[in-house]
């Protein structure tokens, strides 16, 4: 039986499992748009910009494990996905946006809303496809699906133009890819696993740094027992937090330029570096000539363009993080580092890194941290850039898996909303909290709407300190103090919640803390709470542009009070 092109792709995503679809109708697009209610199995959620429909996918992706769908149409809708795209490319999140296209006859022409989204998404892009021929949209989506998701997920654009829609052909779902040129390595190479191994025993102050690759690939346990097994310190990038509970004995914290400074510390004092499912961004080495000077770098990761691209690296293993470390936990010896491990103990007491100083005003620390101590660690914490991120990754301790989604790579201010609702429409029975500064807020505002029509419970937090936040901080440390388009006048937030029908409140005081979070929790759907924080508080740790990674600068010596870490059994 013949199908129309909006028919086959429906059927193709109903075959890939797809149950969600986050999107934006448009002139180029409604033949899909007039079909999609013939298939109950998509839920189609309308976002209010098409840039919030490509982050939610991203959240729902990176919650499920499972490919988000992003949909728009074409022309403005079109590169209104792009920025989303990129987040998602930069932070390997599986993705397929599907866009439409003027009709056949027109493209290449300037046509009403034509736009070449193809060319403009290959950069950020695993691969993308101009469907051309109704007849082979079926297999375009097959392979658009099984590259999002194999080997370094990451997302894939279909451009379909608006006849290709309405024409028809015989629809069959390939049972399998063919793509010769696509072999992703899944299992390490025996010889250079045996060679890790070799290095890890004879170590003396080795290190884990542990990536998204570790969450991606779901390696939980094979690096806690690697950790476990040869007493290894373990540190994580910003987008690895989670990947390894916080509370562990052998937990030291995030590196980078906002990392825990004895986590820096123990980057520049290591002799081995075992670099698992992370790539050597700027913001996690510093620089990168005085990367862990005394170290031979073991560096596991999918993806070889990978290995050897940031820093020299002197055992490569390109294969999947899950694979790889079950083999080379059969390898590598039970050992102890007792005085490495005190060593950065110590260090972990002289620079108390996560601390909160006493303050009459409401700090943005001590806010995370009470929805750390309400929600007993057990939410999922979606932040988008900058200050409000860095707090949120330092101050609340991440001991369940997958935990703290973030705009990472590409550093996306508007991130945070439109994901966090992305991450609780895949996960429901999860508490979902959107950390949100200000200024980022305000970029996907109108996601309120789509949050209040879909009712999806998210709790959102605003650290509201009247600035762009991070900004303002170089500005103060770099600049002289010169706060040049950095100032905010936001608006009433707890008249634009009452605006789009959901509940909100202003705390300006500690004691009123608590309770709010508390209040936000006990409703039944989303909530805002409007914190009104110091004006001027800076993030530290912090390693100045240009500096090493243990050439740390860190909180003015005040009067601080110690907030204990919560065990896990």
């Amino acid at each position: 039986m013949k199908m129309t092109g909006a028919q086959i792709l429906c059927e193709s995503l109903v075959k890939e499992g797809v149950e969600v679809i986050f999107g934006y109708p448009g002139g180029a697009v409604l033949p899909l748009y007039d079909t999609i209610p013939h298939y109950p199995q998509l839920r189609h959620i309308l976002v209010r910009h098409e840039q919030g429909a490509a982050h939610a996918a991203d959240g729902y992706a990176r919650a499920t494990g499972k490919v988000g769908v992003c949909l728009a149409t074409s022309g403005p809708g079109a590169t209104n996905l792009v920025t989303g795209i990129a987040n998602a490319y930069l932070d390997s999140s599986p993705m397929v946006a599907i866009t439409g296209q003027v009709a056949r006859p027109f493209i290449g022409k300037d046509a009403f809303q034509e736009i070449d989204i193809t060319g403009i998404t290959l950069p950020i892009t695993k691969n993308n496809y101009l469907a051309l021929d109704v007849a082979s949209l079926a297999g375009i989506v097959k392979e658009a699906f099984y590259l999002a998701r194999s080997g370094r997920p990451g997302p894939v654009l279909i451009d379909i133009p608006r006849d290709v829609f309405v024409d028809q052909a015989e629809f069959h779902y390939p049972a399998r890819v063919d793509l010769p040129g696509y072999k992703p390595t899944f299992e390490g190479h025996p010889a250079q696993i045996k060679k890790a191994a070799k290095l890890i025993d004879e170590a003396e102050r080795p290190l884990i740094i542990a990536g998204r690759g570790v969450v991606i690939s779901e390696g939980y346990a094979e690096l806690k027992q690697l950790a476990e097994k040869a007493q290894i310190p373990v540190i994580t990038t910003l987008l690895g937090i989670g990947c390894f509970p916080e509370s562990h004995v052998l937990s030291f914290g995030m590196l980078g330029m906002h990392g825990m400074a004895y986590a820096n510390m123990a980057v520049n004092d290591a002799d081995l570096i075992i670099a698992i499912g992370m790539r050597f961004d700027d913001r996690a080495t510093a620089k990168v000539s005085a990367f862990a000077p005394h170290a031979k770098i073991i560096h596991i990761d999918i993806d070889p363009a990978e290995i050897g691209k940031n820093v020299r690296v002197d055992v490569p293993i390109v294969g999947d993080v899950k694979v790889v470390l079950k083999a080379l936990n059969k390898l590598v010896t039970s050992a102890e580092h007792v005085d490495w491990v005190k060593c950065l103990d110590s260090w972990r007491q002289e620079h108390p890194s996560t601390e909160i100083r006493d303050s009459q005003g409401l700090l943005p620390q001590f806010v995370i941290r009470q929805i750390y101590e309400v929600t007993k660690g057990e939410a999922i914490i979606v932040t988008g850039v900058g200050q409000n991120q860095m707090w949120a990754a330092q101050h609340y301790w991440y001991n369940k898996p997958n935990s703290l989604i973030s705009a990472g790579g590409l550093g996306t201010m508007g991130f945070e909303l439109p994901a966090a609702m992305g991450v609780k429409v895949g996960r429901p029975d999860d508490i979902v909290w959107c950390v949100a500064g200000d200024g980022g807020f305000q970029m996907t505002i109108q996601e309120l709407a789509t949050i209040v029509q879909e009712k999806v419970a998210v709790k959102i937090a605003i650290l509201n300190n009247g600035y762009l936040g991070m900004v303002r901080q170089w500005q103060e440390l770099f600049y002289g103090k010169r706060y040049v388009a950095t100032p905010l006048t936001c608006p009433d937030f707890v008249k634009i919640g009452e605006a789009y029908y959901l509940p909100a409140l202003r705390v300006t005081r500690k004691e009123e803390v608590v309770p709010a979070i508390e209040q936000a929790m006990e409703h039944n759907g989303p909530f805002i709470i409007d914190f009104m924080v110091e004006p001027e508080e800076n993030v530290y740790p912090m390693v100045p542009p240009g500096a090493a990674i243990a050439e740390i600068l860190e909180a003015p010596k005040k009067e601080v009070t110690a907030w204990p870490r919560r065990s896990t059994p």
